[in-house]
């Protein structure tokens, strides 16, 4: 049964008492703090620690949230369990709501500050639609990726919170079959990729992997993850050794980091995996998650891509990721690649909806996209089930591209 609040909420909005997510949030003339969402406030814990409130470790004073995620699980349990107190004990109402500030007071930074990024490509459907697309007479996935959650590392400096200006990135690129030679100019194929990435929060010992069964002890919540591309570029520089200038120019992160504790009615069975995974990925629990993701360009849906999918799962990739003695460190962010389903209207990306351009993808407005064009805005966000019928939001992450500088 789900604990009722005293808070005023909105049933449908997804930011009740079973979600509290965390993110950081400033307001005019003040330092960044640490806060949790319920309903369409924000609740200042920096405020609450500072009145001694909540257990004051120097947490939430802070401009991001990696000081409370080091601290452990037992912290991030104890935490929830106090908050969960405060927002349905009419007793501590009086205490509490001096700091409740409208979200509409704030502005939402990034929550974290990113130690390494890696992003996965773990749904089956896009990486078999890739395949096709580039590959059209040969097997759409590789030998590997069937035995392995697939992945490369990207850049930290270049992730960027939700609302930041996305510029189109310039490189070189082969601009069509009958140039002989690679141009250098903007990107002509610029492309968004809807994916979930969770955070780590405590660190793992050099030369140890994590285990699949210790993933709840290290990672702290996921949040939402557009990682741009630049597919032009991407085409031409990924042979033989991956992506590069193509990934690395920007990834938008949400602003809410939603705790592994809030997901737990949403986890589900995943795909069944065959060949079954060498014992270092095997999972003793169900680990995918029923998140439902909605993709729109200036305002209109265009995808709505099904997490509940992919083949590999998180804790899989984290253990993936440590199996060859890389260390955790705070601040890891971990993505899963694009999200996408088996119907046309579930691909979590415009190589895919527009099929390389050859299918165009209606805006309901006139117009048309094969690619992203300047001015064009994309937003991601999910959902996914509580308890009770309840919905848990992962907020939504937005972007704006702008032209090229010159």
């Amino acid at each position: 049964m789900t604990t009722a609040s005293w808070v005023d909420l909105d049933e449908d909005g997804g930011f009740g008492i079973e979600n509290l997510p965390y993110g950081v949030f400033s307001r005019p003339g003040e330092m960044p703090r640490v806060g949790v969402a319920i309903g369409t406030c924000v609740l200042d814990l920096a405020g609450l620690s500072a009145a001694g409130i909540v257990e004051d470790r120097h947490y939430f004073a802070s401009g991001s949230l990696n000081a409370f995620m080091v601290a452990g699980r037992a912290a991030w349990q104890a935490n929830r369990a106090r908050l969960t107190e405060l927002l349905t004990d009419t007793a501590h109402r009086g205490q509490v709501e001096p700091h409740l500030i409208p979200v509409s007071d704030v502005e939402l930074l990034r929550p974290i500050e990113v130690a390494d990024y890696v992003d996965f490509y773990s749904s089956e459907n896009h990486a078999a639609n890739v395949g096709r697309i580039f590959r059209p007479e040969g097997e759409p996935l590789k030998p590997n990726w069937k035995r392995l959650p697939v992945g490369y590392h990207g850049r930290a400096g270049t992730v960027y919170p939700s609302g930041t200006p996305i510029v189109r990135p310039s490189g070189q690129r082969m601009t069509g079959v009958s140039e002989p030679e690679p141009s250098y100019g903007p990107s002509l194929r610029l492309d968004f990729e809807a994916e979930v990435g969770f955070v780590a929060g405590v660190p793992s010992v050099p030369g140890r992997g994590v285990a699949t069964g210790a993933f709840r002890d290290h990672v702290f919540g996921f949040l939402l993850v557009n990682d741009w591309s630049a597919r032009d570029l991407q085409a031409w520089e990924s042979q033989p050794l991956g992506p590069f200038l193509s990934k690395s120019f920007a990834t938008s992160i949400s602003p809410w980091v939603v705790p592994v504790a809030a997901l737990e009615h949403a986890r589900v069975d995943p795909p069944v995996q065959d060949p079954e995974p060498l014992g270092y990925l095997r999972c003793a629990e169900p680990w995918g998650l029923d998140l439902r993701l909605e993709v729109l360009i200036n305002g209109q849906v265009v995808s709505e891509p099904p997490y509940a999918g992919m083949y590999w799962t998180a804790p899989q990739q984290l253990a993936h990721a440590t199996v060859n003695g890389a260390p955790l460190r705070t601040g890891d962010l971990f993505a899963s690649g694009t999200v996408s389903g088996p119907d046309r209207g579930q691909r979590g990306c415009l190589l895919e909806l527009g099929w390389n351009g050859r299918e165009p993808v209606d805006l309901g407005d006139g117009t048309k996209r094969t690619f992203l064009e300047d001015g064009d805005t994309v937003t991601i966000r999910a959902t996914a089930p509580g308890a009770s019928g309840s919905v848990i939001s992962l907020g939504e992450v937005v972007g704006t591209v702008h032209p090229a500088l010159p």
